[in-house]
């Protein structure tokens, strides 16, 4: 990437190019290991739940990966046998109450936000999902790329328990699309919990884990990618993103011109030279 930063303006780069391994987070962890970064909600003694301001680091933490040039891949996971329990009762639910309609607005939004902006942010996400994953931690998990969960998985879209719609932080667009039209009814309209076994039989997550061991393999699962053409990668992200919206023929002639912009990456000379030379590519993300 240094050489890609030498061809281009100095202000370009400080505008949209920046390293994020040293980034102090202030609400939960941040660690970077190799071109893989880890996000770990840590509040275990409450089953990691979302507060104002984790929301809100969480939302612009995943605006500023747009920019990142040493982070390829992200996992997300919770601490202490739980991946997060949602909005905390207390420091979210209890304050809602007493807003009016424009605060609400305002807070709707913002989680709203966290979603789109780890849709938009071009490293793919890979859920580390063990125990409880319910209301926004459920969000969280869905609106990730890939999923693993364990056999203790509980995975709960609860907000009509709370007496509100399960049209939360785009769940009815999303969920869908991930388990199917009627199976993500059943999941919105109850708020039962979907078990592990079932996420796997749906096609919520990739693949069931031993709780021991479900970090570790995200972990493998997104250094994996991260070895990948990561500039593909991201193009893949995005048309998987925004084909949602798309026809047929749209998505045909969008793929033609994605697929041109990659065959201009010096990835794409290196895995052809490396298949010349009967050898394994190795790709720097250009």
């Amino acid at each position: 990437m240094q050489d890609t930063d030498n061809r281009v303006d100095p202000a370009l780069v400080a505008g949209n190019r920046k390293k994020l391994a040293g980034y102090a987070a202030r609400h939960f962890g941040w660690s970077v290991q190799g071109k893989v970064a880890t996000i770990t909600l840590n509040r275990p003694e409450r089953k990691n739940p979302l507060t104002f301001d984790s929301y809100a680091e969480l939302r612009d933490l995943f605006g500023q990966l747009r920019h990142a040039t040493d982070v390829h891949a992200v996992v997300v996971t919770g601490a202490g046998g739980n991946f997060c329990s949602g909005g905390d009762v207390h420091e979210i639910i209890g304050p809602l109450v007493q807003l009016e309609a424009p605060e609400l607005l305002m807070f709707t939004r913002m989680t709203g936000d966290l979603v789109k902006t780890m849709r938009a942010c071009p490293q793919p996400i890979v859920a580390a999902i063990d125990g409880v994953c319910a209301g926004a931690g459920a969000i969280v998990a869905m609106a990730s790329d890939l999923r693993l969960g364990t056999t203790r998985s509980k995975t709960a879209f609860l907000f009509n328990r709370v007496g509100l719609a399960g049209c939360d932080m785009g769940a009815c667009a999303l969920l869908p699309r991930i388990i199917g039209q009627g199976r993500a009814s059943e999941l919105l309209y109850t708020g039962r919990s979907m078990t592990g076994e079932e996420g796997e039989r749906w096609g919520f997550f990739n693949r069931l884990c031993e709780p021991d061991a479900v970090l570790a393999e995200a972990q493998k699962l997104a250094t994996d990618i991260a070895s990948g053409p990561t500039f593909a990668n991201g193009i893949t992200k995005t048309m998987l993103h925004q084909e949602w919206a798309m026809t047929i023929d749209q998505a045909i002639e969008a793929e033609a011109q994605a697929q041109a912009i990659c065959m201009m990456t010096e990835d794409f000379t290196r895995a052809y030279k490396a298949f010349v030379a009967r050898q394994k590519p190795v790709f720097e993300g250009n």
